[in-house]
């Protein structure tokens, strides 16, 4: 029965075995100054997995990930898997009580870290009182002192064989840490088999080939980068870039220096590139296939890009981390016809718009969107009270807000915790947001409700000029009164020289809610 199992498995680390006996000799990933061949990167990561094995660590315990984009992390990435470890990939970004928490919620039992975070990972290691069986230092080429091991120098002479480990397609292979907006953040558990059937979605209706070079620019740390992207063209057998962080200049620069075909990036990054001086000045032809996600692309944001990229092809990818994280795609040729949409069920999935009841509302009816996948997670880790509340009815229940069109189209309209109720009407903040984007003086803008003692919430625009432009908050009032309804017109609008977002670049709005909250109408 063991060898049936054994025939019959799709892991994780399988697809990488499988693109290296087909392209041995291919360039899988550059990072810096490295270049790895599919079958180099492959005997890295068995020797990973041999030392992770060797260290102690047994099949279903969690070792902790905490660094910029790296090599190391691609091969960690692909060394737990085989080693059946599950890796727990932790936000840089966050603080040491943060970091602590997971690792305590997770119960880490390693923690790979990259020099810079190190100290904070120190400080949550002793915080959560947690006993890391192995620390090692990553994305380093230096010997790291005191208890870190060098994990370069680790895999030295261990074997460059597969490990025979005993795995399962439904074992847990990643638990990814939800962002905590009103309480803590839940740990998503995705098996084996929720990536791979979504890697074929996104492979299939993101159009992607073994052909491509991709840019990974995004964070790894998060499901859309790492899930969307680096583990669909592993699969493929296509090659990749690894780029520390989503800087404009860099990913501009590397697009040109590799003639790199596909590049993903929330839609703030979109602008910033567009924003960029060297957007104009590299030789960005080469690009076909650019998607997005994490918000729905500004309509005029999407006519400059279909301008000034003539040669790309435009996808959205919607969904969230549950999902692994694809649900529904918009396709090039209706990025314009349908403006707005998250598009149509991916490959795997099963879309409907459902009441608090359950039930399916009728199309053009405002509903929560849910979902039926083999994408959808196992559960949320040691919750299962959270887990029930988002199975409800034999589907997942996304939390979102949406529409869908006798087409089948997808409009997500917001979160329900993003609905802004003024007056007693709901305003969507999305829409708002498309009718400022129209300005042109306008880089970018995020409509918020704030408490207010008339309105209960009142709707607030925070907007950043373009580079050198000067605008009053007077111009886009009266710029949103002669387009919207009355209701739907922000009453307040702060300019603001940028707008606070995550690593994955999509915007903080429970950050801009805080800041603003507490001022007074004169000073609004």
């Amino acid at each position: 029965m063991r060898e049936i199992q054994r025939a019959r498995r799709n892991t994780l680390g399988d697809i990488l075995r499988r693109s290296r006996g087909r392209f041995p000799h291919k360039i899988a990933l550059r990072f810096g100054d490295e270049a790895l061949t599919y079958e180099q990167l492959d005997k890295l990561v068995n020797q990973a997995a041999h030392v992770i094995l060797q260290s102690g660590l047994q099949k279903g315990e969690k070792a902790a990930v905490l660094s910029r984009n790296s090599m190391d992390f691609v091969i960690l990435n692909f060394a737990l898997a085989k080693a059946g470890i599950v890796m727990v990939p932790i936000n840089y970004m966050l603080n040491a009580d943060d970091v602590a928490f997971i690792l305590g919620h997770a119960e880490v039992r390693a923690v790979f870290s990259s020099p810079e975070f190190q100290t904070v990972s120190e400080e949550a290691i002793s915080k959560a009182n947690c006993r890391p069986v192995m620390r090692a230092s990553i994305s380093d080429f230096q010997q790291p002192g005191g208890e870190w091991a060098h994990f370069r120098t680790l895999l030295g002479h261990a074997s460059t064989e597969e490990p025979e480990v005993e795995l399962d397609d439904d074992d847990v292979v990643h638990i990814l840490y939800t962002s905590g907006t009103e309480s803590k953040p839940k740990g998503v558990m995705l098996t084996h088999k929720n990536v791979l059937s979504e890697y074929v979605s996104t492979i299939v209706d993101g159009g992607m080939s073994e052909d491509d070079v991709a840019i990974h620019a995004l964070p790894l740390f998060h499901s859309a980068q790492l899930h969307c992207f680096l583990g669909p063209y592993v699969y493929l057998g296509a090659s990749g870039i690894i780029l520390e962080q989503a800087q404009p200049d860099l990913i501009l620069k590397n697009v040109e220096t590799y003639q790199a075909t596909q590049l993903f990036c929330p839609p703030t990054v979109w602008i910033a590139l567009l924003r960029s001086s060297e957007f104009s000045t590299r030789d960005l032809s080469s690009l076909r296939k650019c998607y997005y996600g994490a918000a729905i692309m500004p309509v005029e944001i999407l006519k400059e890009l279909g301008t000034r990229l003539p040669n790309a092809q435009f996808y959205n990818f919607y969904g969230q981390t549950e999902v692994a994280p694809l649900a529904t795609v918009l396709k090039p040729s209706e990025q314009i016809r349908k403006a707005g949409s998250a598009g149509r069920p991916a490959l795997n999935v099963e879309t409907m718009i459902v009441d608090d009841q359950g039930m399916e509302v009728p199309r053009g009816i405002v509903g929560e969107i849910v979902h039926r996948t083999s994408h959808a997670m196992l559960g949320y880790y040691r919750d299962e009270e959270k887990t029930t509340a988002a199975f409800q009815r034999g589907w997942f229940h996304s939390g979102d807000l949406g529409i869908m069109d006798e087409e089948g189209y997808i409009t997500v309209v917001d979160r329900k915790k993003d609905m802004i109720k003024s007056g007693g009407e709901n305003v969507a903040s999305r829409e708002v947001e498309e009718v400022i984007y129209q300005h042109p003086l306008v880089s970018e803008v995020a409509v918020i409700g704030i408490p207010d003692p008339y309105w209960i919430e009142a709707v607030t625009a925070v907007v950043v000029p373009k580079a050198g432009e000067v605008l009053q908050a007077a111009d886009i009032l009266d710029f949103c009164k002669a387009r919207l309804s009355s209701f739907k017109a922000p009453k307040y609008v702060v300019i603001s020289e940028n707008l606070p977002r995550n690593p994955s670049g999509k915007i903080l709005k429970r950050e801009l809610r805080l800041r603003y909250e507490g001022l007074t109408t004169s000073e609004k």
